[in-house]
């Protein structure tokens, strides 16, 4: 695909997942990109290496000097919605009349022109999307992929290839942002309640959903428990782990700490397939993926392999430390039933295990929200660290903070901490496996968290 018309673009929040991909995506295809951030990160660092001009400072005069002597009709600036609307850099290119477009609608103008497999869903898209891209690029169906996460396969969140045949694409809800696709096939994996900021109630973002649904001109995969909700449409189908539908997986079981189970779909049985990612859960994101695979054109054959060399997504049930007497799992849930899905699958690969969970919710509105099945779903924990509250876009909101939040959670051995403050309350505690929860910046503090499972490892 050529890059538009606009040789230039300055992305404002460029080290976001999504925004970061695109961004790679304009400066693989010969466009002139530079961006802001407000602090560095792998993603930045990446983009830097590659050409992008990243500056960590919404001071004007950092923007590069090729940018403010451009024409503006010559630059396109993206933005997330994340980014306030009083942004000096925002106000800059407004002033001078440059074209400023949200991230999905950018998405949306460079999936327009090939068949687009858009996979949505308050949890499990980022799997679905990144396994789905494995599969096709291991299984001979070159694509394009633009994923909510770092694929370890292949260190990178954009895949590109000149001789795609398909764009893989994560959709997003927040803030409707899926609404700007057109996808010709589409996955959904769940409709949990969330984002109840942007949509208020959650009928109102069932209705997005639906609106979403709508845009899809083909084949469409909604998991069973959400599959009501689109009986209108005669080619959606229903998948599940078990029961009746299909596709869904029959014989799951763990061997030799691997998943294991059978596929129907799309006319077949497939026995015996090897899951190279952990987590009954990810069996359940598999079926719908490798359906669709098979749907675009994967052999039977050359699924089987893709799915075992599948090594998974950053921060989605990660191992991090595997020993004798120490497991550290890394997993970015940040929602009750994702909460639910790591601990249930953790319990399944270490029975009898004692499992502590670092957990850092995520959003003061969602803990307001959902503190109820949070409390819930943490006491399924033999062990609780809770960090603060991470904001995110968010001011606080009164009486809405960890300690509250904790204090709901029906179990004893629970405990506050800060980010900072958290190795050292853990060298107190005993530590057998250990689960990092969370969507804010917990993942900055698991290298040392690691470091210290090792060490009471070879003690």
């Amino acid at each position: 695909m050529n890059a538009p018309s606009q040789h230039m673009l300055y992305f404002i929040g460029v080290g976001g997942i999504g925004m970061s991909g695109l961004a790679r995506y304009f400066s693989r295809h010969g466009a002139q990109v530079a961006g802001y951030d407000r602090t560095p990160s792998e993603l930045t660092n990446e983009l830097q290496r590659e050409g992008v001009e990243v500056q960590f400072n919404e001071r004007v005069e950092l923007i590069p000097q090729s940018f403010r002597d451009a024409d503006p009709a010559q630059v396109m600036v993206v933005r997330t919605p994340a980014v306030p609307l009083d942004s000096p850099l925002l106000k800059y290119w407004q002033d001078k009349g440059a074209r400023i477009l949200k991230r999905a609608e950018v998405l949306g103008m460079v999936t327009r022109d090939r068949r687009t497999v858009a996979v949505a869903g308050t949890h499990g898209k980022t799997t679905v999307s990144t396994m789905l891209a494995h599969l096709l690029t291991a299984g001979g169906v070159p694509c394009n992929a633009f994923l909510g996460g770092i694929a370890v396969n292949y260190g990178t969140n954009v895949l590109l290839n000149d001789a795609a045949q398909v764009n893989v694409v994560e959709a997003d809800e927040y803030d409707r942002s899926f609404l700007q696709l057109r996808p010709s096939e589409s996955i959904i994996t769940a409709m949990d309640p969330d984002h109840l900021d942007i949509y208020g109630t959650p009928e109102a973002m069932f209705t997005a959903y639906t609106e979403f649904a709508a845009l899809c001109t083909g084949r469409m995969l909604v998991h069973e428990r959400i599959a009501a909700r689109f009986a209108d449409r005669a080619d959606a189908m229903s998948y599940a782990l078990d029961g009746t539908s299909v596709p869904r997986a029959e014989n799951v079981r763990v061997e030799n700490g691997t998943y294991v189970f059978d596929l129907v779909a799309e006319g077949q049985l497939l026995k015996g397939l090897v899951l190279g990612m952990a987590g009954r859960h990810n069996v359940e994101n598999a079926i719908a993926a490798s359906t669709m695979a098979l749907h675009l054109g994967v052999t039977p054959e050359g699924l089987r392999s893709a799915l075992a060399s599948f090594r998974g997504v950053s921060r989605r049930f990660e191992t991090r430390l595997r020993t004798a007497s120490k497991a550290l799992v890394d997993d970015y849930a940040h929602h009750p039933v994702e909460l639910d899905a790591c601990i249930g699958s953790a319990r399944e690969l270490y029975p009898a295990r004692h499992i502590t969970g670092i957990f850092q919710p995520h959003l003061f509105s969602r803990t307001r929200d959902l503190a109820a099945d949070f409390a819930q779903s943490l006491s399924k924990l033999d062990a609780l660290v809770l960090l603060d509250i991470y904001p995110a876009r968010e001011l606080p909101i009164e009486g809405i903070t960890a300690q509250w939040l904790l204090e709901q959670v029906p179990m004893a051995a629970k405990h506050h901490s800060t980010r900072e403050g958290l190795t050292e309350l853990l060298a107190t505690m005993p530590l057998d496996v250990v689960l990092t929860l969370g969507a804010g910046d917990i993942d900055r503090a698991v290298p040392a968290v690691e470091r210290l499972l090792n060490q009471q490892a070879v003690s």
